[in-house]
């Protein structure tokens, strides 16, 4: 009894369901980052054409409503942490999209990689917050709600033109504009594409296949 309680217990401390482990990165966890990444990297530069043109749209409108564009560019945060689901993914998939993005070409620059820090920050917050145990599509929600927030802060600040030399009502209608893009495109969207991978065996290695693999 003693021996097998044993056992058991050891497997708690170093089995694959420990939190020390669960928070451990694989090696397959680094190259599926990089590959998402480099992945993302290229819809956010395919997007800043069509979302470029339909934030000057919507901004046209209404100054501020262009943030409605934005949520594609979030998407590297809440993708990282769906699928890897360990501390740092959000913020690193986000990274490596915005560097490639910068790398390919935007008028932009580097400020893109700024920008994917302080995105992929939001969402991960949104992740810790949750302990990094719940993966639900309100949590992708709240994650792309997160990365908007973070999007907004650091537009405020940083750029050619910050957000802070603008109005008060500008600035509000730009972070509602950005909250909803971020909970849609990035939080709703990002969730779909995880399941609709998910369904195919691609992530099989991962929490996020398995669980789709019981949703059968």
């Amino acid at each position: 009894m003693h021996t097998s309680t044993s056992a058991r217990t050891a497997g708690a401390v170093n089995g694959t369901g420990a939190p020390a482990n669960r928070f451990r990165w694989r090696v397959v966890d680094i190259v599926v980052a990089a590959v998402l990444g480099v992945a993302i990297g290229l819809v956010f530069w395919g997007w800043n054409t069509v979302g470029g043109l339909w934030f000057a749209a919507m901004d046209g409108l209404t100054p501020g409503l262009g943030g409605i564009a934005v949520g594609i560019w979030l998407l590297g945060g809440v993708v990282g942490g769906l699928i890897i689901r360990k501390p740092g993914a959000a913020l690193l998939v986000e990274v490596i999209a915005a560097i490639v993005s910068a790398l390919i070409g935007n008028v932009w620059g580097i400020s893109t990689v700024v920008s994917g820090l302080a995105q992929g920050l939001g969402a991960e917050l949104i992740f810790l917050a949750f302990l990094y145990l719940r993966f639900t599509l309100p949590v992708a929600m709240l994650a792309g709600v997160g990365a908007g927030i973070g999007a907004w802060v650091n537009e405020l600040f940083v750029g050619s033109s910050p957000n802070i030399a603008k109005t008060v009502e500008f600035n509000l209608i730009y972070l509602g504009s950005l909250i909803v893009s971020g909970a849609l495109l990035a939080g709703l969207v990002g969730w779909l594409l995880v399941r609709a991978l998910a369904a195919t065996g691609a992530l099989s290695r991962f929490a996020a296949g398995r669980e789709a693999r019981r949703d059968v």
